[in-house]
């Protein structure tokens, strides 16, 4: 019997019984597959050699610039600062070359054998160099010592230490040290504006960096000079208004009476009335700019813009403007100042004596509280505030100086007669000295309110007419009387010469109101009388040697430093003018007579 192959065995004959025609087939498909992959790998081996053709053989000339390029570098090339000049030309401050000496650490750090000499030249322990490469550790650059003189720097750099380098930068250098340091200012490490003139003008000052290209090698030295980009624009010279002969005068009398009087601080601020331009501005305690170290902030402050103060008394003549401008009030009628004091709202204002029955020129002349607060009621509520801010209070100056002041000016809808009363004679409005100086040059200038300036002008800038010139040639006696016997200014007096002012004294005010024991003192003036030609105010902060009246501490000030000026700008004196002929002399009256009256009529029309 015949056995049936189920198993394994028939399965394995079964595949070997292969169909021919099926055979073929697969032959065939067999060999286009293996063309295919042929190709395809080819074309791979094509592709690649392509690449690594373009990749290596036919792009050396790109690696090479590539590699250059990661060597050329655009170095800056620094602009020197311009130089700000007093407004004859002498040097405020200037720019002088120093070398900034810096390393690479990741180069420096390679020789350890040249740390000690590093250590040694630069005046480090190796433990602090060690600390300072652990700092900048993976970086490229740092700091070692910032503007040295060339010849310092020089025995540092002829060691020819790898990683160690210099750079050519510009210092600060101010020659007339603390004297014009608040007007000037100063500016950081970087030669960037900090304080004054050169942090307001700082942009103008600067300039521009120029640039060129360089290739350096490995230790970062410089191997090849590809050439300049832009050449560098350096900074703006500056002419300021200042004189430095004043500014060096006022400076020294300012500091002796600060320090005579033990006072907090003290400003002073002189000015053309003819151009605007000012002369001089000076405080005290001052700073030297070339060396701030232990320098306090309140030193490096600029009292004349910044510090604001109640003006007192010194605004008694702009009270009398507008009561004579408002043509209820001429300069002979008469007040009585009886019996020395008023109440306002229950506030008791009291004159230093009882002055009886006195005209305008001795209100003023005498600083009569009583009379200043009867004239300013009589006038609308508005009248004294609005002839304040004519006169450029509670506004800037103008100057462009950074952080200056706008004092305060109040204004109300419904005025107090408390509030009235008070700001006729300085109190509840708050000024700079150089808004009080501004305010006097209104006199000194027929009225005229001109810009002020702190660069020098070549020309004059127009102005406003703040107050008919009538008014202000009836104000001016006034104002003189007060340096006259029996004024409250007679310290303000100028030899030879006829001046102008008024003293001011008030309590300081403080958080807590206004102290019992500490006082500003103030004297504003114009001089010469004859044909006036600067104005002047002076602030004296917290006089603490017993004396404390504007008349007793500030009009010394104005006097010598006013003396010092006119002598200084030449000015004939008074005394040695040749006489006007008796004909001039009326015709002179009658022409200044038919003003007033012509003036006098306008506003009562």
């Amino acid at each position: 019997m015949a056995i049936k192959n189920t198993g394994p065995e028939k399965t394995a004959a079964n595949k070997k019984r292969i169909d021919p025609e099926n055979s073929l087939v697969m032959n065939s498909d067999s060999w286009r597959f293996r063309l295919l992959g042929g190709f395809l790998v080819l074309l791979a081996v094509l592709l690649v050699a392509r690449l690594a053709d373009h990749q290596v053989w036919m792009n050396h000339a790109f690696l090479e610039r590539q590699g250059e390029a990661r060597m050329v570098r655009t170095e800056n090339i620094q602009a020197h600062r311009g130089m700000i000049t007093d407004r004859n030309g002498e040097p405020l401050a200037v720019s002088t070359p120093v070398i900034t000496l810096w390393a690479n650490p990741k180069i420096l750090g390679q020789d350890a054998d040249s740390w000690h000499a590093v250590s040694r030249v630069m005046g480090w322990s190796e433990q602090e160099l060690r600390e300072k490469m652990a700092q900048y550790s993976g970086k490229e650059f740092m700091y070692l010592r910032r503007h040295l003189s060339p010849a310092e720097a020089e025995e540092v750099l002829a060691k020819k230490i790898d990683g160690i380098y210099g750079r050519r930068e510009y210092k600060r250098f101010y020659p007339a040290g603390e004297v014009v340091a608040h007007v000037v200012g100063f500016t950081n490490i970087d030669d960037v504006g900090q304080e004054g003139i050169e942090l307001g003008f700082n942009q103008a000052l600067t300039g521009v960096a120029g640039k060129r290209r360089i290739v350096k090698d490995l230790k970062g030295r410089i191997v090849k000079d590809l050439g300049l980009q832009q050449p560098e624009q350096h900074g703006i010279d500056l002419a300021l208004s200042i004189d430095l002969r004043l500014q060096y005068f006022a400076h020294t009398i300012l500091k002796k009476i600060v320090t005579d009087f033990n006072a907090q601080g003290g400003s002073a601020v002189v000015i053309d009335v003819k151009t605007g331009e000012i002369l001089a501005m000076v405080n005290s305690p001052s700073f030297n700019p070339n060396n701030r170290a232990g320098v306090k902030p309140q030193q490096m402050r600029n009292r004349s813009l910044v510090d604001v103060f109640e003006p007192g008394s010194t605004m008694k003549p702009l009270t009398m403007s507008a009561a004579l401008e408002s043509g209820k009030w001429r300069p002979e009628m008469i007040i009585d100042t009886n019996p020395g004091y008023i109440t306002i709202q229950g506030k008791v204002l009291k004159d230093h004596n009882n002055y009886g029955v006195i005209d305008l020129t001795k209100v003023i002349a005498k600083s009569s509280q009583v009379g200043t607060v009867k004239i300013a009621m009589s006038m609308e509520p508005n009248a004294v505030r609005n002839m304040f801010h004519r006169f450029g209070l509670g506004q800037a100056t103008g100057t462009g100086f950074p952080g200056e002041s706008v004092g305060v000016l109040p204004s109300y809808q419904r005025w107090r007669d408390l509030d009235r009363a008070t700001l006729a004679f300085g109190h509840g409005v708050s000024v700079t000295t150089l808004q009080l100086a501004q305010a006097y040059s209104v006199f000194a200038n027929h009225g005229i309110r001109r810009p002020v300036s702190l660069l020098r002008q070549d020309g004059i800038k127009s102005g406003e007419q703040a107050v008919p010139e009538a008014v202000v040639q009836q104000v001016i006696p006034m104002i003189e009387a007060v340096t006259q016997p029996g004024g409250t200014g007679t310290r303000a007096r100028v030899p030879g010469f006829r001046v102008a002012g008024k003293t001011g004294t008030v309590h300081k005010l403080g958080p807590g109101g206004y102290s019992k024991d500490r006082y500003v003192a103030m004297f504003a003036g114009i001089a010469p009388v004859s044909d006036p030609r600067y104005a002047m105010a002076v602030m004296i902060d917290e006089p603490a040697s017993g004396k404390y009246y504007g008349g007793e501490v500030a009009a010394p000030v104005f006097g010598q430093l006013m003396q010092g000026v006119l002598q200084l700008m030449g000015v004939i004196p008074d005394d040695l003018q040749p006489p006007v002929p008796a004909v001039q002399k009326t015709a002179d009256k009658k022409s200044t007579d038919a003003k007033i009256v012509a003036a006098s009529s306008k506003v009562a029309a």
